[in-house]
């Protein structure tokens, strides 16, 4: 579909909503990117949207910056209190969530590949062999020099003890959440199986994200290129809605529901 046609259908009220939840219902394999734009409703903020955490606070964006996290102690200790206060810990599934997991009950789902780390989508429901996190996760710290990995709980508890920095026990190297930061490559193997989930669908909707940080963004062209259709359920424009089948900007806990309703009874 050309870019203007793909412009048609944004902001194009029920009937292409409509039209979507047809696609929805009729494709046999769905594979499902998701970003930030999911878990604003749930209370995690995004990090690019209006109110998001580098928008109001640029210089965050250096505590997901793995040179500086390295480099600088006091960076580190103010990203251990950024651990222990994110919303995450109390966040709970919304209805985009939940939506998703209805997709999977119907065995329409070939995979769930996200961005985030707040584990909501397995809080959802969503069977974790099913989830591809590909900036990994919250839940878990590493070591930067052996790689031991602990609970974050297990870090948390030292933070809340009075270590501001906490080394790694093993070690004594320095233990950062088990997710990807900027200048951190992806996990080969997670990343080689988002491309596979890609490429092997029909269906590929991209939900809650700018697009903007390759390369998982990059998603959107394999799967197109392997000939399904895409879809990009976001609140801004991105730099894939060209290339769409169908740009949807309602909140993603409202339309996803929508566009799962036509599912068959699981």
């Amino acid at each position: 579909m050309s870019g203007e046609a793909a412009w048609d259908l944004v902001n194009g009220g029920s009937d292409e909503t409509g039209r979507v939840a047809d696609w929805v219902a009729g494709a046999a394999r769905i594979t499902v990117l998701t970003g930030a734009g999911i878990s604003t409703e749930s209370g995690i903020p995004d990090f690019r949207g209006p109110q998001g955490v580098w928008t109001k606070d640029p210089a965050a964006q250096r505590m997901f910056t793995l040179q500086a996290y390295l480099a600088d102690p006091q960076l580190r200790v103010r990203a251990w209190r950024n651990r222990r206060d994110h919303p995450a810990w109390v966040a709970e599934p919304n209805a985009g969530h939940r939506a998703l997991v209805d997709i999977e009950r119907t065995g329409r789902l070939r995979a769930l590949v996200t961005q985030n780390i707040d584990g909501l989508h397995q809080r959802a429901g969503s069977d974790p062999s099913r989830v591809i996190e590909l900036h990994g996760t919250l839940s878990a710290a590493e070591c930067l020099s052996c790689r031991a990995r602990i609970p974050m709980a297990e870090a948390l508890d030292r933070v809340a003890a009075g270590e501001d920095d906490p080394p790694c026990a093993r070690c004594g190297g320095i233990l950062k959440s088990a997710t990807v930061s900027f200048g951190q490559p992806l996990d080969p193997a997670v990343f080689r199986a988002a491309q596979e989930a890609a490429a092997d669908c029909d269906l590929f909707l991209a939900v809650g994200s700018s697009l903007s940080v390759q390369p998982a963004a990059g998603l959107c062209r394999v799967a197109v290129q392997g000939g399904a259709r895409l879809v990009v359920v976001n609140a801004e424009p991105t730099p894939y809605d060209g290339l769409a089948a169908a740009v949807l900007r309602d909140p993603v806990g409202e339309l996803l529901p929508r566009l799962t309703a036509r599912l068959p009874a699981a």
